[in-house]
């Protein structure tokens, strides 16, 4: 009797051993992912804000001292800074409600294809841009924006006869209309990767809702808006915050269809921020690391705002 109890107590132990030695192995997956996370996000952060307490200059051989608040007091003080935070707001404003409402009705549209071959190719068609690379977005939207060449101009010429060669709109290049034509590349990029979303939160609405809607006598504007645009909320929310918060911090883009000109429309506070830390006189990377910390903190607050605001109601 003491031996089987002893054998069972044995086999016992040994199956915990198993399950701990299990759940170490399955920790050990882990470790690549945080060592990244560890060593290209969370250090850094922390690298950038002890910089914003100092006036490091990269370029420059002293050692940086500290001046506690003092670039913060200037940053709030930069009309440059101002300006392009002010810059950076237009664009989003731009951006923001067509990069939501346009792949909102798409996806309303492609729900009520009958075919499923058909809403496949729909589907298709509309992710295709989400999988060129940006590089060749770039060189694609600057060839179609061409003051000369371009097939925008080309068709507002020569099949519209809206302009001539000389009065043609110059999209890029620092003039009023650059943020537009950002905002319209952007648009089209993230169509198909944005409606893919809204089509997987109408999937999950139940079909009955719709038909009890219209039984109550609910067209079709009523039933869109007050029967799946509730039940949209919690993508609704992601997707805003999400794209708020790549809208105020766009550079790459700004940097390639506008350059370093202050004047430009496109230089936005973190173009100017970049311009600090790596093309102006010894690369004040102190100043630009606490211009860097105020445009996060400005963008936090108006995405908890956002938040609030659509917070589900269900």
């Amino acid at each position: 009797m003491a031996i089987a109890v002893s054998k069972e107590a044995g086999g016992v132990r040994s199956r915990q051993s198993a399950y701990r030695l299990r759940d170490y192995t399955n920790w050990m997956f882990l470790v690549p992912a945080t060592f990244f996370f560890v060593g290209w996000q969370i250090y850094p952060i922390l690298r950038v804000f002890a910089l914003s307490f100092t006036d490091y200059k990269y370029l420059e051989t002293a050692p940086p001292n500290f001046v506690g608040l003092q670039n913060y007091v200037d940053a709030f003080s930069d009309p440059i800074f101002h300006t392009g935070l002010l810059r950076a707001f237009q664009f989003t404003v731009m951006f923001v409600p067509l990069t939501i409402l346009l792949p909102l009705l798409l996806a309303a549209l492609i729900d009520r294809v009958e075919s499923p071959r058909l809403a496949f190719f729909y589907r298709l068609v509309l992710l295709i841009p989400a999988v060129i690379p940006g590089p060749l977005i770039f060189v694609l939207w600057k060839w179609l924006y061409d003051f000369q060449m371009g097939p925008i101009n080309t068709i507002l010429i020569e099949w519209f006869g809206l302009f001539t060669r000389q009065t043609a709109p110059q999209w890029l290049g620092g003039t009023p209309l650059s943020l537009p034509a950002v905002v319209i590349m952007e648009v089209w990029w993230g169509l198909g990767y944005h409606t893919v979303f809204f089509l997987a939160g109408l999937a999950a609405i139940p079909k009955d809702l719709p038909e009890q809607a219209r039984i109550d006598g609910a067209n079709e504007w009523q039933l869109f808006w007050r029967v799946t645009v509730p039940r949209l909320m919690p993508i609704l929310s992601v997707l805003v915050v999400l794209r708020f918060g790549t809208a105020m911090s766009v550079i790459d883009e700004f940097l390639i269809f506008g350059g370093f000109q202050r004047t430009s429309p496109t230089y936005t506070w973190t173009v100017y921020m970049y311009d600090l830390a790596f093309k102006i006189g010894y690369w004040l990377q102190g100043y630009a690391s606490a211009i860097g910390w105020l445009g996060a903190l400005a963008m936090m607050v108006f995405v908890v705002g956002m938040l609030y605001i659509f917070r589900s109601r269900d």
